[in-house]
């Protein structure tokens, strides 16, 4: 774990989530899936769909389109920079555009989306064998906790 990261322990028992992942850079995008389910496993969340789409850049339409019929997403993805502005693009458009599925619908949306400038930084971070990190677990895991206190600050609002 990366120094200063919280350690999340949160029950997801009974939410709907659902995985929206990329298609590019099989390696990366299989850690990062295998993430999120042990991630979803850990916080007790046993109902999951698993949708994928082509790249990163079409994360946000598909999480919007999703969004009313799960508790939560989880959208992951890599772009690993390269000779031409495209990478910014890709990341702005991913970026801006999974915040505004989430506040627009009030769906917490794990952000999973991996914005390297390599392919051995996207593997360090991707949960593999050997990987510093593990943000498809973390992304997971933030969306359900993220789900569980805005039930509990509901809960509080109706009870007063």
């Amino acid at each position: 774990m990366k120094d200063g990261a919280p350690t999340i322990t949160t029950d997801g028992s009974g939410l709907r989530v659902a995985v929206v992942a990329a298609s590019w850079h099989e390696q990366v995008m299989g850690g990062l899936l295998d993430g999120a389910r042990r991630g979803l496993a850990d916080a007790g969340v046993t109902e999951v769909d698993v949708v994928r789409v082509p790249g990163t850049f079409e994360l946000p339409v598909a999480c919007a389109a999703l969004a009313e019929r799960y508790d939560a997403l989880v959208a992951l993805g890599v772009v690993i920079r390269g000779g031409t502005p495209h990478f910014e693009y890709v990341c702005q458009a991913a970026t801006v555009g999974l915040t505004d599925v989430s506040v627009r619908t009030a769906t917490p949306v794990g952000f999973g989306v991996l914005t390297c400038d390599d392919e051995q930084q996207a593997i360090a971070r991707a949960g593999l064998p050997g990987s510093d990190e593990d943000k498809g677990h973390e992304a997971a895991t933030a969306a359900v906790a993220t789900v569980v206190a805005l039930r509990a600050v509901d809960r509080r609002v109706a009870t007063s």
